[in-house]
């Protein structure tokens, strides 16, 4: 790894499977998780959601031989052609995660990446026998998120 410069994708994937190992995303999604159905964004989109499909299913009369699977595909794809997932998806994005990213993520990416590159680099040298400090500073430099 010593010879790996800053955002090599080798060096970058590294880091994220290490990340990942951590549960650190785990950590992230449960936060937002967490806050996403109190904001409004989300029960917005929800009503939204709920009302585009009342409206279609008042257009159908329910039957026994109603195909409910072809009926719930095809309001489905009428909901992804909207584009109200994707607004919706994004405004909810605007509120839950981004207040999130430099007070929360970013402290605690940066963290575990200099963990990662400080044990890593200490591998090195007692492999290689030399010192890496200035190098493990130039890799948390370019890989912090």
């Amino acid at each position: 790894m010593a010879g790996l410069p800053p955002g090599d994708p080798k060096l970058v994937s590294m880091i994220v499977n290490h990340l990942k190992s951590q549960g650190l995303f785990d950590q992230f999604r449960r936060d937002c998780l967490a806050d996403v159905d109190t904001k409004p964004a989300y029960l917005n989109l929800r009503q939204r959601v709920d009302n585009f499909v009342s409206n279609h299913l008042s257009n159908h009369t329910w039957s026994p031989h109603l195909n409910k699977n072809q009926l719930r595909n095809n309001i489905r794809q009428l909901v992804l052609q909207s584009g109200m997932l994707e607004a919706g998806v994004d405004r909810i994005i605007t509120q839950v995660v981004d207040p999130k990213i430099h007070r929360i993520f970013r402290p605690q990416v940066e963290r575990v990446v200099h963990e990662y590159l400080a044990s890593v680099n200490q591998k090195d040298e007692s492999h290689f026998g030399t010192s890496s400090s200035r190098r493990t500073r130039q890799l948390v430099l370019g890989c912090a998120v």
